[in-house]
């Protein structure tokens, strides 16, 4: 009679796991979404979807951009993920370092930028996208129909290529990754997925990506004109801090 009694902590055990789990995804949602949104807004690949959207059609800019972060983001999540061989212990105190120097720097940022430093950065993106514009003229202009000198080996290969994929797509692709990577949210995406629940971190991090690239895409000009680089740099920094101060009251061993 005594050997059954062992099978209703077991129970116990199961439902404590389960809730434990359920806490560390919406830890780390809401610590990705939180960080990426205050590391985003205003940021270069905000601006490029902003831009973009104002001179091509928003849809197939929203698409390029956020096929770009979500890949960013998943290959993020996989960096950080990696490093969970090395005991949780080691990885949770480091990453803490690591929000506690990103706060640190976002708060000096913040407090030296100018006034206009969203501007400066608006104008330089525009400058890039006027760029590869011009580029993208050339090389109709090679390939197109009337292009002799070419030949029919390199306009077919070309034209069907556009038929697939939209240039603007790609522009707005190849910009995004280009901007998104070594960028500071995807080093936090990386630091946070070592010590969180990674599908946490890349459901969340994805759905900050979508929110401030969606904004970006519907307001566009306005709406980065109007946004204060300056003032959501500073609150970026109080945010990471505020993340790093936690682990002086959440145990490694918590689970979130």
């Amino acid at each position: 009679q005594k050997g059954s009694s062992p099978v209703a902590p077991v129970h116990i055990v199961n439902e404590e796991s389960t809730e434990k789990t359920n806490l560390g995804f919406i830890h780390a949602f809401v610590a990705a979404i939180s960080v990426i949104i205050v590391s985003e807004l205003g940021d270069k690949t905000f601006f490029i979807a902003a831009i973009m959207a104002m001179r091509y059609n928003r849809l197939t800019v929203l698409a390029g951009a956020m096929l770009a972060l979500g890949l960013m983001t998943c290959l993020s999540v996989l960096f950080g993920y990696a490093t969970t061989v090395i005991p949780r212990v080691y990885t949770y105190y480091v990453s803490t370092a690591l929000f506690a120097i990103f706060g640190i720097r976002m708060l000096r940022e913040g407090l030296k930028m100018s006034p206009d430093e969203g501007q400066e950065e608006l104008e330089e993106v525009q400058a890039e996208i006027k760029k590869k514009d011009e580029e993208l003229q050339r090389t109709k202009l090679l390939n197109g129909p009337g292009d002799v000198e070419t030949g029919p080996g390199t306009t077919i290969p070309q034209k069907k290529w556009l038929h697939f994929i939209s240039p603007i797509f790609v522009q707005a692709f190849t910009l995004t990754f280009l901007a998104e990577w070594g960028d500071r949210s995807q080093l936090t995406t990386i630091v946070l997925a070592a010590r969180e629940d990674p599908y946490g971190v890349a459901v969340g991090g994805t759905v900050g990506h979508c929110l401030c690239t969606g904004l970006a895409v519907i307001g566009g000009r306005m709406i980065a004109q109007k946004i204060s680089v300056r003032t959501v740099t500073i609150i970026g920094g109080i945010v990471f801090l505020a993340f790093a101060f936690s682990a002086l009251f959440i145990s490694p061993d918590s689970g979130f």
